[in-house]
């Protein structure tokens, strides 16, 4: 068994728990991770089962169609407005939060870049990383 991933917003009016194992972690170069953020990327860790992590707080909720135009369904804290986690439409199964939400941050272990075709010059990602224009897919 895994130790628990934890975390929250930055005021604590929500917190999240779960026992998984992250099955995906990235940076996001999107132009909506990129907003969201205010940088030039987003980081992630993607986990199996939305069902069995436990979420306390009420986290106020934004759909936006993302570049794939899937849609995502973002969750943020409406106290602090701390990006904690997202959703997907097309896979509502998963989850992901948002890597500096984790209450140990250095546990976020990126795999790959994705969306690099919209990488700005300014915002230098390891190289050593496996980048993919788009969302790779399965």
């Amino acid at each position: 068994m895994t130790q628990p991933y934890t975390g929250g917003c930055a005021c604590g009016a929500i917190r999240y728990a779960t026992n998984h194992a992250p099955i995906f972690q990235n940076h996001c170069q999107c132009r909506d991770c990129q907003r969201r953020s205010g940088t030039g990327h987003g980081s992630y860790l993607t986990f199996p089962a939305r069902a069995e992590m436990t979420i306390t707080g009420e986290a106020t909720q934004w759909e936006v169609a993302g570049d794939s135009g899937n849609i995502k369904i973002h969750a943020f804290c409406p106290v602090c407005g701390t990006p904690v986690y997202l959703r997907f439409a097309a896979m509502p199964d998963l989850i992901a939060v948002a890597a500096a939400s984790l209450d140990e941050p250095d546990r976020f272990a990126p795999q790959v870049l994705t969306y690099s075709l919209r990488g700005l010059t300014w915002d230098a990602i390891d190289p050593s990383l496996k980048a993919f224009e788009r969302m790779p897919t399965a």
